[in-house]
């Protein structure tokens, strides 16, 4: 099942998701100051590329905690917001159920990306 989701996932834009978010951490890393919100842009697109059989876990300390608040402030909010609305669109069918849950998984980490490892 897993790979079956995988592959519609790329089919129907998660490679599209996936490259943006690779354009994305590149662009952030040009800079200092950017490297670690382009790490967390890798981190999404690793995610984005193939969702299904993949699991976050969240950790980290204080450091991790101050820039998750630094990142909800700046973008994570509405990227998280993005990730649930489409979630819930992908939930109006029983066959976009999957894929919903998935993209609630995305969003929980685009909210809170620093001290998430992806297993």
């Amino acid at each position: 099942m897993r790979l079956l989701g995988n592959i519609l996932w790329l089919i129907l834009g998660g490679l599209f998701l996936a490259l943006g978010w690779a354009v994305i951490g590149i662009i952030l890393c040009i800079t200092i100051i950017g490297i670690p919100l382009g790490l967390q842009a890798f981190k999404m697109a690793q995610l984005t590329l193939t969702p299904f059989g993949r699991h976050v876990d969240y950790g980290g300390g204080l450091g991790s905690l101050l820039l998750n608040i630094i990142w909800i402030i700046v973008a994570g909010l509405w990227m998280a917001i993005g990730y649930v609305l489409a979630g819930l669109a992908n939930c109006i069918t029983i066959i976009g159920i999957p894929f919903g849950i998935q993209s609630f998984k995305m969003a929980k980490l685009a909210l809170m990306p620093f001290g998430a490892v992806i297993s």
